[in-house]
């Protein structure tokens, strides 16, 4: 079953008879789920399986369904900030399906926090120590670090996308919910993401909601906010300069929606989209068939996101006439930037 597919399942509003079917197995298969994630987070709870700890601060980015939820950006935006502010800082990250020993996350983050020590490793244990030991980090940043309870951590934030903020209500695989909302007790604060997708009044209800299960839990909220378009061999566009072009976009993202009404709210002129899975492997066929669709769209440039174009540039480089682009956005705080600094400045002292 694709990702593609099993997501249009699990959200469609008006199931057929089939899907209603296949729907009843899979609520089936996740109490089985729910069974295994609550038996563990119980043994973590009562110390019976313990978490390693470590002499640094450990900072844990994560969020409570699949999907993209805008942790890199916000791993991002936290190392380039410490960093900025002479605290050595390390990120520690699993990776996720190397191809030509470079995955998608490590690589944007190695290009978007250049002072940073970038640590891939599935054993954050092992990473934490190996950044304090030789990199002398003080400041460890968990890339998807919530369901990873093996490193302790000092500080819990979740990621919450406005536009998806509990998935469908569901815990995989009959939904997208990677553990019960209850695990938010977990959490020290909370982002809300992509939160001008979304109502004020919608945002207000998410906080409410999380508030009944971790009330002194602090918040924030932010944007991504469009910066400009990257182009191969280097080049740059400013946003103005795609206004009134014709763009077939495409990505393969955990939430393509929140990538196209990013487009949409940009008022560009998309003639034309593709998805493919998140985290999905480009092949020369892949190119070749996104650039056959944007040429009998007669699109003037091909748009993706960053993490897809760093996936994909090299295989399209000098074989199509239309122009390959990324757009490029970062982190941008509404409300509560201050919040977040000051209990990460906090669990710094303990360790100086």
């Amino acid at each position: 079953m694709s990702e593609i597919f099993w997501r249009n399942l699990i959200t469609s509003k008006n199931p057929s008879f089939g899907q209603k079917m296949l729907r009843a197995l899979l609520r089936f298969f996740s109490v089985f789920y729910r069974f295994a994630v609550s038996l563990r987070n119980l043994l973590f709870d009562i110390s019976i399986i313990r978490s390693a700890q470590v002499p640094a601060a450990v900072v844990s980015i994560g969020n409570i369904t699949t999907g993209g939820t805008g942790k890199t950006p916000l791993v991002a935006w936290l190392c380039n900030y410490f960093t900025n502010h002479k605290i050595k800082t390390a990120v520690l990250t699993r990776g996720y399906k190397k191809k030509n020993d470079i995955a998608d996350e490590p690589a944007m983050l190695a290009k978007a926090v250049p002072d940073a020590v970038i640590l891939v490793n599935p054993d954050r244990t092992a990473a934490a120590k190996k950044a304090i030991n030789e990199h002398n980090a003080k400041l460890l940043v968990m890339d998807d670090g919530f369901q990873h309870r093996k490193l302790a951590r000092d500080i819990n934030i979740v990621a919450i996308d406005a536009t998806e903020p509990f998935g469908n209500e569901k815990l995989l695989p009959a939904g997208l919910l990677r553990e019960p909302l209850k695990s938010l007790k977990r959490a020290d604060a909370v982002i809300i993401t992509r939160a001008n997708q979304n109502s004020p009044e919608k945002i207000d209800e998410i906080k409410k909601r999380i508030s009944n299960i971790r009330p002194d839990v602090v918040f924030a909220s932010a944007v991504h906010k469009p910066m400009y378009i990257k182009l191969l061999k280097d080049q740059h566009l400013t946003l103005n300069e795609l206004q009134g072009k014709k763009i077939f976009a495409f990505c393969g993202i955990g939430n393509p929606g929140a990538f196209f009404q990013t487009l949409s709210d940009m008022a560009l002129n998309i003639v034309g989209t593709k998805v493919y899975n998140d985290h999905h492997r480009y092949t020369n066929d892949d190119i070749a068939a996104i650039y056959e669709d944007a040429r009998y769209k007669k699109a003037q440039f091909v748009l993706t996101t960053h993490k897809d174009w760093i996936k994909t540039a090299l295989l399209s480089i000098d074989k199509f006439q239309i122009p390959f682009a990324s757009l490029m956005v970062e982190l941008d705080f509404v409300e509560g930037q201050e919040k977040i600094i000051a209990l990460i400045n906090k669990a710094l002292e303990k360790y100086n």
